[in-house]
């Protein structure tokens, strides 16, 4: 028998927000890039998810390239320090559930790796701050110093599938004996590979990619936490559209 894993997302299933906005936001209040990437694109994309009039996949995709956008050039230097200090300051604004379950895991002795869309520089900062035993996130490619313009995604479900194919081999992981915890549809396929799946304040594509699958269905536990409420959820919950 391998080791047992878990793995984590980080948006939205860990941190409350995106480490990338809070990033792109902290850029701007130290004048590292120009505010009318702010003003003129990502406010909008921003305040349509915050008024719940667009999908959280379709925000994050499309905030991703403006923020890949406007850090392009900026020296690696800069975007270590702002990016500590956006750790230091925001890494505990997480949801209560999830920040005890990595206590868990870690207490146990497992394998704990976070694998996440977000900047890579920002993930290995938070899995840090967790005691993860590992961590991947987008790659962000560095030339001469600074920020290239070109990165290796980590956000879509087919990437983390790859990517957790390799951390079985690192470290002699036993999948049927693994957990696995997310909210989009990019942790889908890590989600159906573990034989503890867990979603976290799900999207509606989540929800229905899960009920469309018979398998995943009957493990997964579905976990909506809001306010000071933890609810735990069977996959036949009723949804509404509206």
């Amino acid at each position: 028998m391998g080791n047992i894993a878990a793995f984590f997302d980080i948006d939205g299933t860990l941190h409350r927000d995106s480490l990338m906005i809070e990033h792109f936001k902290k850029l701007i209040k130290f004048e590292v890039i120009d505010e009318k990437y702010w003003y003129d694109q990502l406010k909008h994309t921003h305040e349509k998810w915050v008024k719940r009039k667009g999908e959280y996949d379709s925000y994050l995709l499309e905030a991703a390239q403006i923020y890949i956008d406007s850090l392009k050039g900026v020296k690696k230097e800069i975007i270590d320090y702002t990016s500590d200090r956006v750790i230091n300051l925001k890494f505990d604004k997480v949801y209560r559930y999830t920040r005890a379950m990595i206590k868990w895991h870690v207490d146990m002795g497992h394998t704990v790796i976070f694998i996440s869309g977000s900047p890579d520089f920002l993930v290995e900062k938070m899995s840090r701050m967790y005691d993860a035993t590992d961590y991947i996130g987008t790659k962000y490619i560095f030339e001469d110093g600074v920020f290239s313009g070109k990165i290796v995604p980590m956000w879509e479900s087919k990437d983390k599938n790859v990517a957790i194919g390799e951390f079985i081999e690192k470290y002699d992981i036993d999948l049927s004996q693994c957990y696995a915890y997310g909210d989009t549809n990019g942790d889908l396929s890590m989600l159906k590979k573990v034989k503890h799946p867990v979603a976290i304040n799900p999207t509606h594509e989540l929800i229905y990619k899960i009920k469309s699958e018979p398998e995943l269905s009957e493990k997964i536990s579905i976990i909506v936490e809001r306010k000071d409420v933890i609810y735990n959820l069977k996959s036949d919950i009723e949804t509404i559209e509206l």
